[in-house]
């Protein structure tokens, strides 16, 4: 690697990153098709399971060494001894210490990490898709790991070119140092606990089979280790360089927000308060971590629900809309909750009425919208305008003339969004859906489901399912044939295209020609996987968020109790003014303060600067200080002994005492007596509240995956060696134990047998469930906590002769369709996904025998639709009970 002179001032090399396509077929040299054009009918039946692919977006440098640890290490190495013997002689300064403890833990970490790197290196192949596709979360951890190292390495280079110039800032570049450290320390305990679920799984599995165990101690351990450092200057390190000044920025409006949430009444008042309180977090990186682990371990769903739901917001939705593709129809919908009638798919003759959904909050409209790049008949008819819904949607300039009424198109796509099934509707996802109509002149109708936790599981499913039913129906109104439909969704939405297409069989009636679906979510339980443990490290889906959005899918979540107040409009605004003057001059006081305390930041003598806050209210409230996270080495210190003044969001935080914590003024919590450190035992993971007290009959049933049996004697998790001082379990080797903090995540959560419901879980389907599935294209990230999902259902799939492809994109995060037009990397990303979609509208499958209703199949099959019918209702008809199929 070449040397850090004339690099940035973080050592990084600013390398034009490119796409490395690696798309591959068995057996043949053939490169991908063209996504500009339908792929050629000679070669698009898929076989039964085709070739998966990875697409890289890295720089050739990172890219050739994260190939071969050996290489990363031999040249971290070389550069930590290089410094360390550098700075030994340099005398007894400060800075000179804080160096040589730095690189010297570094060192350490690194030397225990090498082994186990290279035992996964050599096994992590058995757990891939195919050899065409080397994805899973034991490579990804491996990768993260990698990439760690090699940060470590470019500051490294830039310490040693740069220490001797009169211009170098040795505070600032320990601090870095030490912070990437924490991160490498973090790392470590993963690694370690990715050896055990390497231990326990069985040959090729990738998820812990028992909520208990491995998954509840993995809980247990995130809700007291350190999550700060990666929140900070480590703030997306994994990810391609295009993404992180946008996680950046998501990260200081998140600490903002939070720190205004529940202040102002008004949406527009919370926005502009922390626009104001946001320059602290911009210029400080540790209070911004210490802030967003705060955030993220407590406030609960709907803080997040608000929070992701500012992108529906008029002016930012008008925005988006100026600068993404214009498209002549644009429209809401609103279909009334009434019954209609299907034909089935196995005997056209018989037809089956769909009724409305009704669980939980009874039969109500469904939202939808539609898009489409031109005008197509059909879609400007009456009994269309009947439908439209005025919601005030965003502004959308047409300059165009007057558009002529085109012919149908013989395809419609009908989308489901992400938004972990509590927040953001498609209004969110208009940008690249827009691109979608465009580049497939398709009309697309994307689902508005209702959204937890005040309508949770099966309310979405049964909306999605009423919604796809309805399309069928009034295609001629959508300005298409329907002759191929294709179900497409991101996350949440990639759930739910499964489970409408499991729900579509169970009833009987046409099954989508194909499904694309983007990082889905396809087990909803709280299962350990080595992926799953990325969840630590991950700006965009926490542990504890994630965790909170599942409780709230399942109906386990508390309800807040709203009370109902009379609102005077001129209050609100008077109040909200008020804030937004204080907060303005408070900001600007933080600034200016926060610039002269870094012009003074080598005057202080053992006593590190104090923070200022925006919230008056936290200068006078009592708190503790966070327990300093100890480096290891004794006398030093990774981080800095502050007196952190808390924001109010976070003295609201403060006055709830989490699990295993100690009463106020007693500090040390998570420490016993005589010193040695504790884990919270109260910290639940979806557990009952009677299980919190350890009953003994309130444990519930072990999540096993269907079709696969435990071998005899076969022990599900690693032998438990007793410590010598303690009966506890050890769970770290000798001598070593990660970060801890001080704000422990309140994941008391609960759960239901429900979660492991096959239309909640796909993953936990019986075969003959899968096997009724269409076409399948699974687009996922090698970084993605969810990555494991997409791989073990490809396999269940493959497993049962499903036509299934899984095609792995690298160096992005969760979630980059919203992303698509902020980078090239993300825009190549969300291209394959209109590949894959082209290919189910242009690819001809061959025929599929579908079985016929479940309760035809119960009836005498030569008797004709009289046979099928239930008593009181007509010959030939077959009524769907959406409440009843759920709960079986």
């Amino acid at each position: 690697m070449a040397s850090g002179k004339g690099r940035g001032e973080n050592g990084i090399k600013n390398t034009n990153w490119k796409v490395n396509s690696l798309i591959k077929k068995k057996g043949g040299g053939h490169s991908a098709a063209d996504p500009s054009s339908p792929p050629p009918s000679s070669s698009c039946s898929p076989p039964l399971s085709p070739p998966g692919s990875v697409m890289s977006f890295s720089s050739e440098e990172g890219s050739a060494e994260l190939k071969d640890p050996r290489i990363v290490f031999q040249n971290l190495h070389s550069v930590l001894d290089e410094n360390i013997a550098f700075f030994r002689g340099q005398g007894s300064s400060e800075p000179a210490r804080r160096f040589v403890a730095v690189f010297s833990l570094i060192q350490s970490h690194a030397r225990s990490l090498e082994p186990a790197v290279h035992a996964f290196t050599s096994v992590y192949h058995v757990f891939d898709f195919d050899a065409a596709t080397p994805a899973n979360g034991y490579r990804s951890l491996v990768k993260v790991v990698l990439s760690c190292l090699l940060h470590i390495v470019h500051k490294g280079r830039y310490v040693s070119s740069s220490r001797r110039s009169l211009f170098f800032r040795a505070s600032h570049n320990v601090t870095e140092l030490e912070s990437y450290c924490s991160a490498l320390c973090q790392l470590r305990a993963l690694v370690y606990f990715a050896q055990r679920l390497l231990t326990a799984n069985r040959h090729g599995d990738l998820f812990f089979l028992e909520e208990r165990g491995l998954s509840e101690e993995f809980v247990r351990q995130y809700a007291s280790m350190h999550k700060g450092c990666f929140y900070g200057r480590c703030m997306g390190f994994q990810f391609t360089p295009a993404i992180r000044p946008f996680l950046q920025t998501i990260s200081i409006g998140l600490v903002s927000f939070g720190e205004n949430y529940k202040r102002h009444q008004s949406g527009i008042g919370v926005a502009a308060s922390s626009f104001f309180t946001s320059g602290k977090y911009a210029m400080d990186p540790e209070l911004r971590g210490f802030e967003f682990e705060r955030i993220t371990q407590n406030l609960d769903v709907n803080f997040w629900k608000a929070f992701w739901n500012i992108t529906e917001m008029e002016v930012l939705a008008s925005l988006a809309n100026i600068t993404s593709t214009t498209v002549r129809v644009n429209k809401t919908l609103s279909v009334p909750p009434h019954s209609f009638e299907l034909p089935l798919a196995a005997d056209p003759r018989l037809r089956v009425t769909i009724t409305p959904p009704v669980a939980h909050c009874g039969p109500a409209p469904v939202n939808m919208r539609l898009l489409s790049y031109e005008l197509k008949e059909g879609q400007d008819s009456e009994e269309l305008s009947s439908l439209v819904k005025q919601d005030g949607s965003s502004l959308n300039i047409d300059l165009r003339l007057k558009p002529r009424r085109g012919p149908p198109s013989k395809y419609l796509l009908v989308h489901f969004h992400g938004g972990g099934f509590v927040a953001q509707t498609s209004k969110s996802h208009e940008p690249y859906l827009k691109s979608w109509a465009h580049e497939l002149d398709t009309p697309i109708l994307s689902i508005d489901y209702s959204l937890a936790p005040e309508a949770p599981f099966p309310r979405a499913l049964e909306e999605c399912f009423f919604a796809y039913c309805w399309a069928l129906k009034n295609c001629h109104l959508l300005g298409s044939t329907a002759e191929r439909v294709c179900l497409a969704g991101d996350s949440a939405g990639g759930n739910l295209c499964l489970t409408v297409s499991m729900r579509a069989a169970s009833y009987g009636v046409r099954l989508p020609d194909g499904i694309m679906t983007a990082y889905p979510a396809t087990l909803l339980t709280a299962t350990a996987s080595p992926s799953r443990l990325l969840t630590l490290i991950d700006p965009l889906l926490p542990l504890s968020v994630l965790s909170k959005c599942l409780s709230a899918y399942a109906g386990t979540e508390p309800m807040p109790q709203k009370r109902a107040e009379k609102v005077n409009t001129m209050s609100l605004v008077r109040k909200d003014t008020a804030l937004l003057l204080r907060d303005f001059r408070l900001g600007a006081s933080a600034w200016i303060s926060s610039l002269l305390d870094n012009g003074r930041g080598g005057k202080n003598s053992g006593t590190d600067t104090v923070r200022k806050s925006v919230s008056e209210a936290a200068l006078n409230a009592p708190q503790s200080d966070p327990v300093p996270l100890d480096s290891g080495v004794p006398g030093t210190s990774f981080s800095k002994k502050r007196d952190s003044l808390k924001s109010q969001t976070c003295q609201d935080l403060g006055s709830h005492t989490p699990f295993g914590t100690s009463p106020p003024g007693q500090q040390g919590a998570l420490q016993s007596q005589d010193g040695r450190q504790q884990q919270p035992e109260d910290v639940s993971f979806f557990l009952t509240e009677d299980s919190e007290e350890g009953h003994p009959d309130s444990q519930l049933p072990l999540v096993v995956v269907p079709e696969v049996e435990e071998e005899p004697g076969f022990v599900l998790g690693p032998p438990r060696c007793p410590s010598p001082s303690s009966s506890a379990p050890q769970e770290f080797p000798e001598g070593f134990e990660p970060l801890r903090s001080d704000q422990l995540a309140d994941m008391k959560l609960q759960t239901s047998p429900i979660v492991q419901n096959p239309f909640m879980s796909p993953l936990l389907a019986p075969d003959d469930m899968l096997r009724e599935l269409p076409p399948l294209h699974i687009v996922a990230c090698a970084l993605d906590p969810m990555l494991d999902d997409s791989v073990m259902f490809a396999k269940r799939l493959r497993a049962v002769g499903q036509q299934v492809s899984l095609c792995v994109v690298e160096d992005l995060p969760h979630g980059f369709l919203s992303l698509s037009q902020l980078s090239r990397e993300t825009k190549d990303a969300a291209n394959i996904c209109v590949q894959r979609i082209r290919e189910v509208f242009h690819c001809e499958a061959p025929p599929r025998t579908q079985r016929k209703h479940r309760k035809l199949e119960r009836t005498n099959h030569g008797t004709g639709g009289a046979a099928g019918a239930e008593p009181g209702e007509e010959p030939g008809t077959v009524t769907s009970q959406p409440s009843v199929e759920i709960g079986a």
